[in-house]
């Protein structure tokens, strides 16, 4: 298998995770719960550290032009996704169905703010998180591959944690503002926590795709 061959099936491997994590994230989003007993996140939260993680990888390996596209693609998915469930919360289901309506609506009508909140969010912060990525990138060079994707991560999901959590929890009158602060700083938190503990992870990452690909320079547009 060439060169491009191999560079092709890693593009597609990385976008299939990228694509599945952003899409299990908004489903399961509507499921709020506690971590450590201090602050209540979406468990959806647990997802978009590994999305920002392929993000990096998508980054380094393909450039800022494989990332938007990406980015794009996944926001036009998730926005089918939305129509779609939409559409169902507005169809009856039979009588003595396994899921009724009211259980239905339940889960997937607050996702549906989720969603909402999330496509926002998710477009804003990964069009940011490339532009500082490579704005580190062309400082640094091929050099210090942690600090250009812990960096993008630290601002970018700035604006993704506060976005989607006012739009997702405050506007359907769920959260206070006050509740939303303290959450929403506990989630910003968690998730550069998070970050940091992928950095090991980053740099097995381009590890295996260079050796697999048998190519160590990375695309720089």
């Amino acid at each position: 298998m060439d060169f491009n061959k191999r560079k092709d099936l890693v593009f597609i491997v990385l976008a299939g995770f990228f694509v599945t994590n952003a899409i299990v994230a908004e489903l399961i989003g509507g499921k709020v719960v506690e971590f450590f007993g201090l602050f209540k996140q979406s468990v959806g939260i647990i997802l978009w550290p590994v999305v920002f993680l392929l993000t990096d990888l998508i980054n380094e390996h393909y450039g800022k032009q494989g990332v938007r596209k990406l980015t794009y693609i996944t926001v036009g998915l998730i926005a089918y996704m939305f129509l779609i469930i939409s559409i169902s919360l507005h169809i009856k289901s039979i009588p003595g169905g396994p899921v009724n309506d009211e259980s239905f609506t339940m889960v997937f009508g607050q996702s549906q703010w989720i969603i909402l909140g999330s496509i926002i969010a998710f477009l804003i912060s990964q069009l940011v998180d490339v532009y500082i990525f490579w704005v580190f990138r062309n400082r640094t060079g091929s050099k210090l591959i942690w600090l250009r994707a812990t960096g993008s991560t630290v601002i970018s999901q700035l604006f993704d944690t506060f976005l989607v959590q006012y739009i997702a929890f405050v506007l359907p009158g769920k959260w206070t503002m006050d509740q939303f602060t303290t959450n929403a700083a506990w989630g910003y938190s968690f998730k550069l926590l998070i970050a940091f503990c992928l950095i090991p992870f980053i740099y097995f990452g381009h590890f295996a795709i260079n050796k697999y690909m048998g190519h160590g320079k990375t695309q720089e547009e």
